[in-house]
C-alpha cells in the first residue's frame, strides 16, 4: 500500500463529489442525473460531423472565439463579457479560485449543490452554510454576514438544486447590493426551465458573475460545455486563472457544436417546453399518489410521502428498473430528486410507484388515469 508521505498534505482531508450513478443496465429508466430526456439539435449533430472531418491535428483555437461570440449574441453581451470552460463545474472551480480567497467565509445554502464545499476544501476557503428556511427557501435577508463580519462572496444556485425552487430578481439584486465589494456567484444550470435569469444585471453590476451549462437545455451534457457571464474585469481574471491551469480548454468538437445548439433556437424552445410540460404533469401525478412535491423551476421535483420512507421508495424503484437520486444528508433524507424525463418514462415512474404504493386508497383508479394525462404531453 504506498505510504500518505507521496501525498500533499490535502489529499486526505478531501470529500470528492459523487455524481449521480450511472449504471449500464438495459432498458433503464434514469431519472437521477437531471439529463435531457431529449437529444441536441441535429444541426448540433451535422456541425460535429463536420468538424471531425478536417483538422483534428490542430490545436484548437484556445479563446473559443467563435462559442463566446454565440453565446454573446444570444444574450445581448460583449463577447469580452464571456468565459468558457469544460462543463460550468470547470468554470466554477476556476471562479471559486480567481475569486474566493480573501481569507473570510464565503456563503452558500446549506442545502444546494454540494460541489461548492467540495471546492471550498479544495482551495483551502471556508463555508459558511446558511440554512434554508422550514419550507427549503432561502431567504437573502440571511445573507449579510454575521455580526457585520467580512465574507469572502456569495454563491447560490437560482433555481437552487436539488429543491428546484427559483428567486425572483429582485433578490438577486438585493444579494449584490448588499455586498457590492464582493462577487456574487449565481449557477444558473436550471433557469431555461421557467426561472428568472440576472444575465439581464451584468452590465448594472461589476461584482455579478452567472455561471451556464450546456448540459441541461441544451441536451449536451456529454459534451461538458459552461460558461459564465460577467464583466470584463471579471472575466479577465477568469482567463487569467484558466491560461495558468489549462489553455486550451474545449476541443474542436465541443465548440462546432455548442455554436450549432445556440444557432438552432426553435429546437431549443420545443425541448425546454417539453421537458416544462412534462414536469407539471408528473407533479400532478406524485401529488395525486400522496407526494408532497416543491414548486421546481428546474428539469427536476423534489419530492416526499409523508407516509414512505425515501431510502425504501428508491429502492424500491430501483428493483423496478427506475432510478431516482437519494440524498443521505440532514434535513432532506426524506426527499427524493427526480428528473423530468419523457412522458414515457415519466408513465413507467408514475406505474412503478403505483405498483409499490398498492395500498394507497383508490390508487389503481388514480394510476389509470394520470398515465393517460401524462402520455398526451408535448415531446421533442
Amino acid at each position: 500500500m504506498p505510504s500518505n508521505s507521496f501525498f500533499s498534505p490535502i489529499v486526505p482531508q478531501l470529500v470528492p463529489y459523487v455524481p449521480g450513478e450511472q449504471p449500464k443496465i438495459a432498458n433503464l429508466v434514469k431519472l437521477n442525473t437531471n439529463e435531457n430526456p431529449y437529444p441536441p439539435s441535429p444541426k448540433v449533430i451535422a456541425a460535429i460531423t463536420q468538424a471531425a472531418q478536417q483538422g483534428l491535428q490542430l490545436y484548437p483555437d484556445p479563446d473559443a472565439n467563435l462559442l463566446r461570440e454565440a453565446i454573446a449574441a444570444q444574450h445581448g453581451l460583449a463577447a469580452t463579457h464571456v468565459f468558457v470552460g469544460n462543463g460550468s463545474d470547470e468554470v466554477l472551480a476556476h471562479a471559486f479560485f480567481a475569486f474566493f480567497q480573501q481569507g473570510c467565509p464565503l456563503l452558500m445554502p446549506d442545502i444546494s449543490y454540494s460541489f461548492y464545499k467540495v471546492y471550498c476544501r479544495l482551495y483551502g476557503i471556508e463555508a459558511r452554510a446558511v440554512p434554508l428556511d422550514d419550507t427549503l427557501r432561502l431567504n437573502v435577508a440571511d445573507y449579510g454576514g454575521a455580526d457585520g463580519d467580512a465574507v469572502a462572496g456569495v454563491v447560490i444556485a437560482n433555481p437552487n438544486a436539488p429543491t428546484g425552487i427559483g428567486l425572483p430578481l429582485s433578490d438577486i439584486e438585493a444579494l449584490l447590493q448588499m455586498h457590492p465589494d464582493r462577487v456574487v456567484l449565481v449557477d444558473e444550470a436550471y433557469v431555461d426551465f421557467g426561472g428568472q435569469s440576472s444575465l439581464g444585471l451584468v452590465a448594472r453590476y461589476p461584482n455579478l458573475l452567472v455561471v451556464h451549462t450546456l448540459s441541461k437545455s441544451r441536451s449536451l451534457a456529454g459534451l461538458r460545455i459552461g460558461y459564465a457571464c460577467g464583466q470584463a474585469h471579471l472575466i479577465g481574471a477568469l482567463e487569467r486563472v484558466k491560461n495558468s491551469f489549462n489553455s486550451y480548454p474545449l476541443d474542436r468538437l465541443a465548440i462546432a457544436g455548442g455554436v450549432a445548439a445556440f444557432d438552432d433556437v426553435a429546437y431549443f424552445e420545443q425541448s425546454r417546453q417539453a421537458v416544462m410540460s412534462s414536469r407539471e404533469g408528473l407533479a400532478l401525478a406524485l401529488e395525486d399518489l400522496g407526494f408532497v412535491v416543491l414548486p421546481s423551476q428546474a428539469n427536476f421535483l423534489f419530492v416526499r410521502h409523508p407516509k414512505h420512507d425515501a431510502g425504501e421508495l428508491a429502492g424500491a424503484l430501483r428493483d423496478r428498473g427506475v432510478l431516482v437520486r437519494h440524498f443521505k444528508q440532514p434535513r432532506i433524507e426524506q426527499y427524493l430528486r427526480i428528473s423530468v424525463g419523457t412522458p414515457v418514462q415519466c408513465d413507467q415512474l408514475v406505474l412503478a410507484l403505483a405498483a409499490h404504493l398498492s395500498g394507497y386508497p383508490g390508487l389503481g383508479d388514480q394510476s389509470a388515469r394520470l398515465c393517460g394525462v401524462l402520455s398526451s404531453g408535448a415531446s421533442a
